[in-house]
């Protein structure tokens, strides 16, 4: 290589910072003033550093074929930061793919182009009122909501994280939660400032106040004397997963809805947002966000069997180990369990392939699943083997996969991976409910084998945000709309 090249190479990547260090104002702007996330072809930058929003633009080709530059998606995002804009979720990759390779431009600048895109939002006022919500029990969910809902805080988010319901109380307790919350084996350290009050019993967190209650039953809680009113309970201890059970929550004072962010029982509609989120009503003040697994498979289901029909299937789990299993071994009231989770592969069952009918009817009966708990700590592995209504083979369902990740309205849940060297610590932190893993896909005619990949903790945890903006009644739209991938 010679010195021009190589100083030609230095300053590419020059450029490719700078404008990188530009964009990172905006994006904080856009979301604290507007509660707008923007996107890159589904890779969100709320907080990304100048290295991942250059990362971010470098993985478009592996989607278009095409570079999208900084210099082509900065003209867009400068524009929309002195839009007035609603609440929203913007594909910022796709919007200047469109505007500099597809024909949406049309002859129109980049102003009159984004204001056609986003007339839908553009000069609205976001008249919905602030939510208070509740995490009862904090857990590896709850702790995980707690950084979701925490990084989104801002005068126009309208989600408010207000309290957290534990038991406990004792000296150093305190202490302890502000701990969890900001180390996280796992998931890394919190992002962003921790403090707490001992005189009122909270934590602050990135100009967030939330009350620490404590309290061994939803009968000894009363919000209202901490100013917190209408609030939706998620309930992430499992210990209750019936109606009369979680109706304890609304006898609450304060208390309006609850979000059980485990399967429920019975009536409890089970939601898997993407699949059957329409289906929350108003006066649903009970609701199940089921569970990871069926939360990782359900979308992928859903699209397989209306592209080309299911007509039976099995789901084998490699799932991370949970703290419902031992260290060592010990007593344990389920088979197998009580055996050390760090030192063994335990096959064990799961409800997930039966669950999937809950969310989407059309496959009752026609799943039968098992699961496998191996020594990782997070992100599992679902295995799909199904018979096929119709013959394909790999190249074209990969490509519907792919398409249906990018484009369709279930791209907020599924994702799609070509790499040959994915294993699963690379996939600690996804935001979507699953990864289609398209190297490991077999076809055989009607008979094809998926493996779809899912952050059980914090992929399902985004999930769980989902549903909870739904139940607040203020849904995101995004842009670009879906279309149809067929």
């Amino acid at each position: 290589m010679n010195h021009q090249h190589e100083e030609a190479l230095l300053n590419s990547w020059q450029e490719r910072q700078e404008f990188a260090e530009k964009m990172q104002p905006l994006l904080g702007k856009l979301h604290r003033d507007s509660a707008v996330e923007i996107t890159l072809y589904g890779r969100p930058l709320l907080g990304a550093n100048s290295i991942d929003i250059i990362k971010a633009h470098r993985s478009v080709r592996l989607h278009t074929g095409e570079k999208l530059r900084l210099r082509e998606s900065w003209p867009l995002l400068d524009v929309m930061s002195r839009m007035k804009l609603a609440p929203a979720q913007i594909d910022l990759g796709k919007l200047a793919y469109n505007y500099h390779y597809g024909d949406a431009a049309k002859g129109r600048d980049v102003e009159t182009y984004l204001r056609d895109e986003l007339a839908d939002i553009l000069d609205r006022d976001d008249d919905h009122a602030p939510q208070d919500v509740v995490l009862y029990g904090f857990g590896r969910i709850g702790r995980l909501l707690a950084r979701l809902l925490i990084e989104r805080h801002g005068k126009n988010n309208k989600l408010r994280l207000r309290a957290i319901v534990v038991r406990g109380g004792k000296e150093g307790d305190l202490e302890k939660r502000a701990s969890l919350l900001r180390r996280d084996s796992v998931h890394g350290p919190f992002n962003g400032s921790i403090t707490i009050d001992h005189e009122r019993n909270a934590l602050k967190a990135n100009g967030a106040y939330i009350q620490v209650i404590y309290a061994n039953s939803p009968a000894e809680v009363d919000y209202q004397q901490y100013g917190i009113n209408n609030a939706i309970v998620i309930d992430n201890t499992g210990m209750w997963r019936d109606r009369d059970g979680l109706s304890q929550h609304l006898q609450s004072k304060g208390a309006k809805k609850v979000l059980l962010t485990a399967p429920g029982k019975g009536d409890i509609k089970n939601i898997v947002h993407g699949v059957n989120h329409a289906d929350i009503e108003a006066t649903d003040y009970i609701l199940s966000a089921a569970s990871c697994t069926t939360n990782a498979i359900t979308p992928v289901l859903k699209a397989l069997d209306e592209h080309y029909g299911i007509e039976n299937g099995h789901v084998e789990t490699v799932h991370s180990y949970t703290n419902d299993q031992n260290l060592i071994d010990n007593f344990h009231k389920a088979e197998r369990r009580g055996r050390a989770a760090p030192l063994n592969m335990v096959i064990t069952e799961t409800g997930a392939a039966k669950a999937v009918a809950k969310a989407y009817p059309k496959l009752a009966g026609k799943l039968t699943g098992n699961a496998i708990r191996v020594p990782t700590p997070n992100v599992s592995l679902a295995i799909l083997n199904l018979n096929l209504g119709k013959g394909t083979d790999r190249d074209e369902i990969n490509e519907f996969l792919r398409k249906t990740a990018l484009f369709s309205d279930l791209q907020h849940q599924i994702d799609y991976t070509a790499s040959t060297e994915l294993v699963s610590s690379d996939l600690v932190g996804s935001r979507f409910a699953s990864v289609v893993d398209s190297q490991a896909t077999i076809v055989a005619g009607d008979r094809a084998t998926l493996y779809v990949w899912y952050d059980n903790e914090f992929g399902y945890s985004c999930q769980v945000m989902r549903v909870v903006q739904d139940m607040a009644g203020q849904p995101v739209p995004t842009f670009p709309a879906s279309k149809k991938v067929g």
